[in-house]
Order: C-alpha cells, then structure tokens, then sequence
C-alpha cells in the first residue's frame, strides 16, 4: 500500500510497497478517510525531534474501520471513527483519567502514531488499541481528521482557562493559522469574553473577524501592546492564547496578559522566555498544554456535528505530500490541508 514515509533528517518520501496490516487482540484496521498535516510533521521532518526510526507521517486521522482484532467490542466494519493522537499506557493515572496526553510513562516511548509510530497517511493504518477511536457519526473523516489536533488542542487550552473567559474580559489570540482559526470558533461559541486575535497578514487577520474576532491587530506593527492595552484598558486581557511560541509573541502576551490572567503558549515556535519577578503580573499562570484528553475530542466532535466550528481545509493526494511541507513552511496554507489516499 502507499504511504508518505519519514526516513530520517529532511527525507521524506512516498513509497508503494508498504504491507497492508492484519489486526490481532484489540487492535483495529481503518480505511484512511483523510489524515491531516500539522505543522509540528516539520519539527520531526526539519529538526529531528524525533530520531532513529522510520515510520509513516500523519497524526490527525479519520477513516472507516476495514478489520478488527478478536478482542475489540463496540465497533464494526465501516464504523467513521476518529484516531485519538497521543498513545500513553493506558494503565497509568492519567491514562485512566482519558489524559493519555500526559501519560506518566511518556518518556519511556513514542508519542502516538505519526509520532514515532505508525501514522495514517497511508492508505490503511493499525491503532493498537480501540479505546483510541471516537466514532464521528455522520461526519465526513476527511472533513474530520483534523478535529484531532486542531479543534482538539485549542480546545483543551481554552476549556482550562474557561472560568476567566467571562463577558466582561478580553481573550487575546495570537496566530490565525491551523490551531488558532479554530480556537477562534470555539471561544465565539463556548465563552463569552471579546476576542482579539494577532497575525503578521492583512488575508489572516480579515479571516479572523470572519470567525468571531471583535478586534484584528498585525503583530508586526510595533505598538501591537499598546493598541492592544488600548482595547482592554488598564485591566489588560484574562487570557492569551499563543499559537505561535516564539519569543516576540511569548514577550508580547506577557505585556498584555492581566493580573491573575492565563498566558497558555499552545505553538512550538521555539521562543525562550526570561523569568524575572517584575517580567509578569502577579498571579499569571504561564502554561504550555500539550493536546487534550479524549473525553475532550469526544466533546470537539458534538461541537463540530453542531456545525459550531469549521476547520478550514485544502485537500491534496498523499502524493503531495512534500509539496505540502513545502507550502506549509513558506506559510502558504490557509487552515488546514489534509492529505486523501
């Protein structure tokens, strides 16, 4: 079968000759629908994040189920399904909590299929075990797969900040891409805080106000914090939710984010933050949430079987896949793409 393979530094390639899997115990089969392409796919692909093995790329994936192990109950041939990402124990704490996120044996494996493991941009992928799936109903999977990881993940930085996201305050979202278009849609409809959303395009900042933001403001301008404070005014924004993570955007939320406020650096962009005593307000909680649980995707699907939120999508074969990467580097794609067998 064919599949879009990481080889090792910079060497991606798509390959025919790939054996189709037969699952056993409780592993499933799925008929890839769509898988998504992420922009951490390049911190593996360009800085060898993670080393040593070759395996096939794609972490955001949906599909219908085309086998399963004599062990799997509640799930049948043709079922849509989602494939939760991060792939813990399953045993520990926090994998009983549905927080395989944050797996306390994380350090001792791989990530997840697409991370070290087995990803879906194939056009057949094994899950180990069915307690990773989500069924997704009447969803299309190719519209679906990126529910994974991007409605998932700013989903879960928002619903841990949701207590502060009161009318009466102001969110700041830094980078309309993948992760914050959707984070756009999830705050208009879960929280009732004013929206302002940062990008460094005219094209990005138009979509957001499409999406929900009350405010547009170019992270390039120099006063960015200064028009920023004054929107909020002198009690600044509860929350900020950084997609970006590089240090001019990290350094900018800690000028805007409020006494007490969330500043949640969500993006891997690589910045560095200083800590001084006067550097935050007291009483910032600064976090850097890593996906969500998978009681919480079950939640990002009720949301998008709603038609609540809308991942903005570009459709390419698994054959493009390099031309993709190549796209997504130069910052060229709008939403998401996601890759079809």
């Amino acid at each position: 079968m064919k599949a879009v393979r990481f080889f090792g530094h910079k060497d991606v390639r798509v390959v025919n000759d790939i054996e189709k899997p037969v699952p056993k115990g409780d592993e499933v089969l799925l008929k890839i629908g769509g898988a998504g392409v992420c922009h951490s796919d390049l911190h593996i692909i360009d800085e060898g994040t993670v080393v040593g093995t070759v395996f096939t790329l794609g972490h955001e994936n949906a599909g219908w189920i085309e086998e399963i192990g004599e062990n799997v109950e509640g799930y049948k041939k043709g079922d849509a399904v989602l494939v939760y990402g991060p792939w813990g124990c399953g045993h520990c704490k926090p994998c009983q909590q549905s927080k395989e996120n944050y797996c306390d044996h994380q350090s001792e494996q791989a990530y997840g299929g697409g991370l070290g493991l087995d990803g879906g941009m194939s056009e057949y992928m094994l899950v180990p075990s069915s307690r990773l799936l989500v069924p997704i109903f009447d969803l299309d999977p190719v519209i679906a797969a990126p529910l994974t990881d991007a409605a998932l993940t700013p989903y879960s930085a928002i619903k841990r900040s949701l207590p502060k996201l009161m009318a009466d305050e102001y969110v700041v979202v830094i980078g309309v891409g993948g992760l914050g278009h959707v984070a756009l849609q999830i705050l208009r409809e879960i929280s009732g805080a004013e929206i302002i959303a940062c990008d460094v395009t005219e094209d990005k900042l138009a979509f957001a106000k499409e999406l929900g933001a009350a405010y547009a403001i170019n992270s390039k301008d120099a006063d960015v914090a200064e028009q920023i404070q004054k929107i909020t005014g002198i009690k600044k924004a509860k929350v900020v939710l950084d997609f970006v993570g590089s240090t001019s955007t990290i350094d900018l939320g800690t000028k805007v984010v409020s006494l007490d406020g969330d500043l949640t650096i969500v993006g891997l962009g690589g910045g560095h933050y200083q800590y001084s005593m006067n550097g935050l307000p007291f009483g910032v909680s600064m976090t850097n949430p890593y996906w969500g649980s998978r009681t919480e995707l079950m939640e990002v699907v009720g949301l998008a079987r709603q038609k609540k939120i809308h991942i903005e999508i570009e459709k390419h074969k698994l054959d493009d896949a390099n031309e993709v990467y190549e796209r997504m580097r130069q910052g060229k794609i709008k939403g998401r793409a996601v890759l079809i067998p």
